[in-house]
């Protein structure tokens, strides 16, 4: 993304190329009835509330993102079937691989990293 870009929620072609195999992929429907939104639309719905802050409920359908609804339900599914942890994975890949990873100064959140066996406590802690 562009540091002046004025539609970050669009996803571009080389980054929904390292995105979309790590997508479940949609059950065929067979029958009547509506057709999934295709999932490069459905990232950018979902970017465009998550930059934008707006309700789910109030994404403009004129966008050609599907419903907010829509995008929410394949957020969850999305999160849940791993997939964030993945491309978290494969973009420090490709950083590491290209030699652009500096942890020299990477911050560790202690709300993310478990103590095991619970840590030392403080005096007077039973």
């Amino acid at each position: 993304m562009r540091k002046r870009d004025p539609q970050p929620w669009l996803v571009d072609d080389d980054l929904w190329a390292r995105i979309e195999p790590l997508l479940p992929k949609q059950l065929a429907r067979s029958g009547p009835g509506r057709r999934p939104v295709d999932d490069r639309k459905v990232l950018c719905g979902i970017l465009f509330v998550l930059f934008t802050g707006i309700r789910w409920e109030w994404l403009p359908k004129e966008l050609g993102f599907g419903c907010g609804m829509t995008c929410w339900r394949r957020l969850r599914d999305w999160n849940n079937a791993g997939v964030w942890q993945r491309l978290h994975e494969v973009l420090l890949a490709e950083l590491r691989a290209a030699g652009k990873l500096d942890l020299s100064r990477a911050v560790v959140d202690s709300s993310h990293v478990r103590a095991l066996k619970g840590g030392p406590k403080p005096a007077g802690v039973q």
